[in-house]
């Protein structure tokens, strides 16, 4: 699993997972935190429809932390205030990047959560598509 898709499920899904895997890994190893979680602003950048030309339409805030386990750094950055998470996801990445033992075990698990993520927008999904109007029918 990339870092991408991995982090996505870290965010999307239960902090638990993050909190229970970021533990897993602070029994076992010195962190040695770098950058407490602090806040910063990020742009965002869209594509325009029709022309196809990249702009901002805006800033979001974000909460990033960096630590290092084994001499590997962790970087966790995540949207809104949330301090502890991006704690936890920097922990996640420096061991994915120091490549522990304990981060093989990690992919059934993220699996999992990947799958109750897809299942809950499903639900979502079918919710709202339960008021949506057959203007098909309206004329009837």
């Amino acid at each position: 699993m990339n870092r991408k898709s991995r982090t996505e499920i870290l965010i999307k899904g239960s902090s638990e997972v993050a909190k229970k895997l970021c533990i897993e890994i602070e029994e076992k190893y010195i962190v040695k935190i770098i950058e407490e979680p602090n806040y910063g602003l990020v742009m965002v950048k869209i594509r325009e429809g029709a022309k196809k030309t990249l702009f901002y339409i805006g800033e979001v805030l974000v909460t990033e932390a960096k630590v290092l386990i084994k001499g590997k750094l962790g970087i966790g950055i995540v949207s809104g205030n949330k301090t502890e998470l991006a704690y936890w996801l920097g922990v996640i990445d420096a061991a994915y990047n120091a490549t522990l033992e304990e981060t093989k075990g990690w992919e059934g698990i993220l699996k999992c959560e990947g799958i109750k993520i897809k299942e809950e927008m499903k639900k979502r999904e079918d919710k709202i598509l339960m008021t949506k109007v057959n203007f098909e029918n309206m004329g009837d």
